[in-house]
């Protein structure tokens, strides 16, 4: 077993150094060196979950390509601009409700810019408000009902009477309050941005001359665009109705008993049909919204489930006895354990719903609770710990300042700390409620 988790490991790490679509081949790779090589029998792929993300992406991508992301993108400029001296508040809010919205980080790249000049005019150390606001795109994800993390948890503990609003119930108010924690604390993060060292010796260089004025992109056709955010917006409305209320679901005749619809063919004809709604709505060609940055974002996300978590999964189940012999005890006696198992892996894939789908089936298997693992979603989010993530590198490079930085020892970086708080809080908040509840 030791050799053959070695080999996932060694995929995994491979995969990430190549990025893209890197980790999804590299997990095909190492799926067959356990099968071709140790024998192991593979698992069914994810096809739901995979099917799920495309059915979300190709609607998002349509919204992007109407200009619907440009128009949220304007709306939140205007909130932050008026409102400059809140800035480390607001711009984790506005980048959690984009993912929230959009089901994905990616969304967050087109506000980042806005964030730092914003904070640069208003002479507030522009490290403050990006750190979080990158925290707070990832934090969203593990709270929004379409994204692909929360697509795969449901998919995996639907069997067990799980729905879709008892995961968003907890992990809403959980993550929301996990990163007000960690934009709490940013309010105090550094030197004021007149006395740091960093910004005097750039402006002392001439390589930064304040005065500039960043507006994010125009919107061609304003009305195009909110059609385009309002049908989306009813899309995933309706997804949540549809997954916290099983009486408005069809149900189908299966012999014995009427079984409802499921929660993955709603998501994916909702989603399918908010595509072709905005597309005919708006009348925007289909092969600009393919060629949209949500799109190719998606893709590489629907590939590297496809990759790495069959492969994980496969290895999981193929080596069920040991994992479960070497581990059991301790789970049961410290289930929370888990989380940190979730974190760590989230830390090499780059991804919270290949997380998930990779280890879950571990979790359920210790028998640890469905509503634990609810509360332990939020510990999907550890990949900001390494520094390369990009928007973790997008928001450093938007940084004219250079406020926002990699410390002298890769881990002492700007994200750590918010991302650690709201991550912690989050679970934290997550156990409380479920013994309250």
């Amino acid at each position: 077993m030791l050799i053959q988790l070695a080999f996932v490991l060694l995929a995994i790490i491979i995969g990430a150094r190549l990025g893209g679509i890197g980790l999804g081949v590299l997990g095909g790779l190492g799926l067959g060196i356990l099968t071709f090589g140790f024998g192991l029998q593979p698992t069914s792929p994810p096809i739901d979950v995979m099917l799920m993300i495309v059915s979300v992406i190709a609607a998002a991508s349509c919204m992007q390509a109407a200009g619907g992301l440009d128009l949220m993108v304007k709306w939140a400029e205007k909130l932050l601009r008026k409102n400059p001296q809140k800035i480390t508040i607001l711009s984790p809010l506005v980048t959690y409700l984009f993912t929230f919205i959009a089901g994905t980080g990616h969304v967050a790249y087109s506000v980042l810019p806005v964030i730092a000049e914003v904070a640069t005019e208003t002479k507030i150390r522009p490290e403050r408000p990006l750190a979080i606001a990158v925290i707070a795109s990832q934090q969203a994800i593990t709270a929004s009902p379409i994204s692909a993390a929360t697509v795969a948890l449901l998919s995996m503990l639907s069997a067990y009477g799980i729905s879709l609003m008892d995961i968003l119930i907890v992990s809403i108010p959980c993550t929301l309050l996990g990163v007000l924690a960690g934009a709490i604390y940013s309010l105090r993060v550094g030197k004021e941005l007149i006395d740091d060292p960093e910004y005097q010796k750039r402006l002392a260089a001439g390589e930064f001359k304040p005065g500039g004025h960043y507006e994010a992109k125009g919107v061609e056709n304003h009305r195009k665009a909110a059609l385009s955010v309002a049908i989306f917006v009813l899309a995933t409305v309706a997804i949540v109705l549809f997954g916290s209320m099983e009486s408005l679901r069809p149900d189908f005749d299966m012999g014995k008993e009427q079984v409802p619809m499921k929660m993955s063919h709603i998501i994916e004809i909702l989603m399918l049909s908010a595509a072709t709604i905005i597309l005919l709505a708006t009348k925007t060609d289909g092969i600009k919204a393919a060629q949209c940055s949500v799109f190719s974002a998606g893709m590489q996300a629907v590939v590297a489930i496809f990759g790495i978590a069959w492969m994980g999964d496969t290895f999981i189940a193929g080596n069920m006895a040991e994992l479960k012999g070497a581990i059991e005890h301790v789970v049961a006696e410290m289930s929370w354990l888990f989380g940190l198992a979730l974190f760590v892996m989230s830390i090499l894939l780059f991804s919270q719903a290949a997380t998930i789908r990779a280890l879950l089936p571990l979790g359920i298997a210790l028998g640890i609770s469905p509503h634990l693992l609810i509360a332990l979603f939020p510990a999907v989010n550890g990949y900001f710990f390494i520094p390369n993530y990009p928007t973790v590198v997008a928001a450093i490079n938007f940084d004219r300042t250079g406020t926002t930085h990699i410390g002298k020892y890769v881990l002492n970086h700007s994200f750590m700390m918010p991302g650690l708080i709201a991550t912690v809080v989050s679970i934290a908040l997550g156990l409380l409620f479920i013994q309250i509840s």
